[in-house]
């Protein structure tokens, strides 16, 4: 029998997230819960037989094998915590909290009830990203000395909870510099993070040590037990001329790799490999990598998957971001 899921938060996100887990035809949409009609209509057309449910308990009464997140962030740790204490795997938007502390209490609890736990760091499931990895996994790029990451993004989030720090934890680095800091270290291997640098501003200012409203902009500076160093600039709003400039490049002491997006858009990437002055594209779009990770999460929960250890590098990038954010 598939996996009974419920869906907690069907805007465009959310929606896309089901649409790719029921694609999968490894699980099966049993209920759904937003607060707009609008959004709740468009995704029972894509489950017809699930069930609308009016709130929260009513769907963690339902008995669900897993529950999939795309609620605001404020409510992240605590919805994926009560989930898991009542059984049901969780495969969530990020963050998957707005600190460390907040990540650490729901792995305990997943690694409690022994339930898979998933978030939503798509930028993993990217071919270019992947084929970057195997690239530093197999040593073809010699010791990785240097990081430099990128996410600027010409426009800021519509929804006025981003920018108020008690319910986002953050700005433009909760939002896209988690995808960032994800990725080095995924691609790395996870080594420690020995130190921690940063600038945040907003509007063009420095915040001060308790600000009372989020950065749009944000650099910093890590470096990794061995040396190594990741510098990584995010922003909201910026004037860079396009829609978005996202870019991850490895520098090796036998070559370099790099993702990068084109033309400006969020959703097309090339891999380069680079040799001296030499380059070569291994991988251009199209590749339709949005919803792999929820796929990914719920083909996993089909065969029976209970919690992963690999669940704790969630972990080690929230405690990168609050290193970020001076916590």
């Amino acid at each position: 029998m598939r996996p009974r899921l419920g869906f907690l938060g069907v805007g465009w996100i959310g929606r896309h997230r089901m649409q790719a887990i029921l694609e999968t035809g490894a699980a099966d949409a049993a209920a759904i819960l937003d607060p707009s009609s609008e959004a709740v209509e468009a995704a029972l057309r894509l489950a017809p037989r699930a069930r609308r449910v009016a709130d929260f308990n009513a769907l963690l009464d339902l008995d669900l094998d897993g529950v999939v997140i795309a609620s605001p962030s404020a409510a992240h740790a605590e919805q994926s915590i009560a989930a898991l204490r009542r059984g049901a795997a969780v495969f969530c938007q990020k963050p998957l909290g707005r600190d460390a502390a907040e990540v650490g209490a729901v792995l305990d609890a997943a690694r409690r009830a022994d339930r898979l736990l998933g978030v939503d760091l798509s930028y993993r499931f990217t071919a270019a990203m992947r084929s970057i990895r195997g690239l530093v996994e197999a040593g073809e790029l010699g010791r990785i000395y240097a990081v430099d990451l990128l996410f600027h993004n010409a426009y800021g989030p519509d929804k006025p909870w981003f920018y108020d720090p008690a319910l986002s934890g953050g700005g433009c680095v909760m939002d896209l510099g988690v995808h960032l800091v994800d990725l080095a270290l995924w691609t790395l291997g996870f080594p420690k993070v020995v130190d921690v640098s940063a600038s945040l501003l907003a509007g063009g200012a420095p915040l001060g040590p308790r600000p009372d409203r989020v950065e749009d902009y944000a650099s910093a500076m890590m470096t990794l037990a061995g040396g190594a160093t990741l510098r990584m600039a995010c922003s909201w709003k910026l004037q860079a001329g396009c829609d978005a400039v996202i870019s991850a490049a490895f520098h090796g002491t036998e070559g370099g790799a790099a993702l990068r997006n084109i033309g400006g858009s969020f959703y097309d990437f090339v891999a380069e490999r680079y040799r001296g002055t030499a380059s070569e594209t291994l991988v251009t779009p199209p590749d339709a990598w949005g919803g792999r990770a929820a796929a990914d999460w719920a083909t996993r929960l089909a065969t029976g998957a209970g919690f992963d250890a690999a669940a704790a590098e969630h972990l080690a990038v929230a405690q990168v971001l609050d290193r970020i954010y001076g916590r």
